[in-house]
């Protein structure tokens, strides 16, 4: 089995919060993205985080940080580029700083599908819906995805519709994938960590 790096995306700004690092919103009294970092480590040889603001504080959760090379606050492709930049591991994968309940297997199957199709990404998957963040990526992809980005290109699954692609269903763990955008969300999630 291949290594995996594991890359927390916490580079965008926020808007739907009111321009509010998400990440460090507090779930359960702790900040979210511990939350996410507790679920994806144990599931990965190497743990990066990518953050664009607030550097000090994410580098405090003890992985290294790493920030876009693309200027722009350029969404969650920038943050894979630059993962993939500095990952020392043939396949990374990535995941929000939002999505404090992701599934403790997600790694696993999606490397299982990834190898079994000898595909390039392996993106999960709940009902019809893609999970474009949550995508197990090899690391060979870097000057495609470099070049992608230097030629405009911004939408993660246009990237991705190019190359070859597994989708894996987690529709026995949908609820796994919910990611909290807003304050109200947030507060309807209180409680929900600790179970």
């Amino acid at each position: 089995m291949s290594a995996v790096t594991g890359l927390v995306l916490a580079g965008g700004l926020g808007r739907r919060m009111g321009g509010v690092d998400k990440g460090l919103l507090e779930l359960d009294g702790r900040p979210m993205v511990t939350h996410v970092i507790d679920r994806l480590a144990p599931q990965v040889d190497a743990l990066l985080i990518n953050a664009n603001q607030n550097v000090e504080r994410y580098g405090g959760f003890g992985h290294p940080v790493v920030g876009d090379r693309i200027g722009g606050f350029a969404g969650p492709l920038a943050g894979l580029h630059a993962g993939l930049s500095v990952a020392q591991t043939p396949l990374l994968v990535s995941v929000p700083c939002d999505s404090p309940f992701l599934p403790r297997d997600l790694v696993a199957r999606l490397r299982t599908a990834l190898e079994a199709a000898a595909a390039q990404i392996a993106v999960a998957k709940t009902g019809d819906q893609p999970q474009p963040v949550f995508s197990l990526v090899r690391r060979d992809l870097i000057d495609d995805l470099t070049a992608y980005l230097s030629g405009g290109g911004r939408k993660i699954d246009a990237w991705y519709a190019r190359l070859a692609v597994i989708e894996v269903s987690f529709d026995d763990q949908a609820a796994a994938f919910a990611n909290i955008n807003t304050r109200e969300e947030l507060s309807g999630f209180q409680g929900a960590a600790k179970k």
